[in-house]
């Protein structure tokens, strides 16, 4: 079911002026720039070897990364991510036992085109969760 801490996602008001703080800073470097046009967001990752710190700003206003940018406007922890052997049958056993995880049911991926969903915050200790198939 969970095989690792994938990634923590800081949404951010400005890409390009949190990469910049992240080098001077801590001597991060953010990799590519991305868009997940299904999610609504403009992103890229610190690598950290074990886990990584994703970016995120709002690539339209419409997006729930934008939503939360309007309750945080300096930005903030949005989620962070579980990487998972299968989606499908964490949804499954998660459902079973009786917590949400978000969305239509319909298949969503992230910008690596790995599947992914979101558990509902009330299930963990009240935090957004991200399950990623990673490698799948």
């Amino acid at each position: 079911m969970i095989t690792n801490l994938s990634h923590v996602s800081i949404v951010v008001p400005n890409l390009d002026a949190a990469a910049k703080r992240l080098a001077e800073l801590y001597g991060l470097q953010i990799g590519e720039i991305n868009v997940n046009e299904q999610q609504g967001v403009r992103m890229a990752y610190v690598d950290l070897g074990n886990a990584k710190i994703e970016l995120m700003e709002p690539s339209r206003a419409d997006s729930p990364v934008a939503k939360f940018l309007e309750r945080n406007p300096k930005g903030g922890i949005h989620h962070f991510c579980l990487g998972v052997d299968s989606v499908d049958a964490t949804r499954a056993a998660l459902t079973g036992k009786g917590a949400q995880v978000l969305g239509d049911g319909k298949p969503q991926t992230n910008v690596h085109g790995e599947r992914i969903a979101f558990v509902h915050p009330k299930d963990f200790l009240g935090a957004l969760v991200e399950l990623e198939e990673a490698g799948h």
